[in-house]
């Protein structure tokens, strides 16, 4: 089956089950992908504030997450309607929930970072930036995972990585240049 929704000339049922499930993972891993460098971006330009607090780097944090999801899902939705000329059916919206959700588990690590500064473990600013740190670090991790899921060895998952995390940051720099 192709990402159309109609099966390819000559797949068995399974291949097309096999292939929707391979699409399904790589959609939820761009998604979280995208949160990621959406959300760095956004803890490190809140570490440039004079003055921030828990809650307003809280509800930043967390407004973002959630607003990033529901442009994703009426994206999502008006990309489906263009294509389909009908709206989605709740199979359908169900799977856009689905591979949406991991836009909403990105601002975990943060959200959980800014309240055990609220606790008075660190100070909020090396919170901010430890989470910044965490998610580039995240960005290399799965750079590396695809590296040696390409089958290329280690090096060839080094430089994956390094890649992803290049462009994480990169992207997190000209957020920050171009202004909050």
């Amino acid at each position: 089956m192709v990402a159309s929704g109609r099966q390819s000339p000559g797949a068995t049922p399974e291949a097309a089950t096999a292939a929707r499930a391979g699409d399904t993972a790589a959609a939820r891993l761009k998604e979280r992908i995208y949160a990621t460098i959406t959300l760095t971006a956004v803890v490190v330009a809140l570490t440039e504030t004079a003055h921030p607090e828990h809650l307003e780097s809280a509800l930043t944090v967390a407004v973002t997450a959630l607003g990033v999801w529901l442009a994703t899902l009426v994206a999502d939705e008006q990309s489906h309607r263009a294509l389909t000329g009908r709206g989605a059916t709740l199979q359908e919206i169900r799977a856009a929930l689905h591979v949406s959700s991991p836009l909403l588990l990105t601002a975990a690590g943060p959200l959980v970072l800014i309240g055990v500064s609220a606790l008075g473990v660190l100070e909020l600013e090396s919170a901010l930036l430890l989470s910044a740190a965490l998610e580039v670090a995240t960005l290399f991790v799965w750079g590396c995972r695809t590296g040696l899921r390409m089958g290329n060895g280690p090096l060839s998952a080094v430089v994956s990585g390094l890649a992803d995390t290049l462009i994480g940051v990169s992207v997190i720099a000209v957020k920050l240049l171009v202004g909050h």
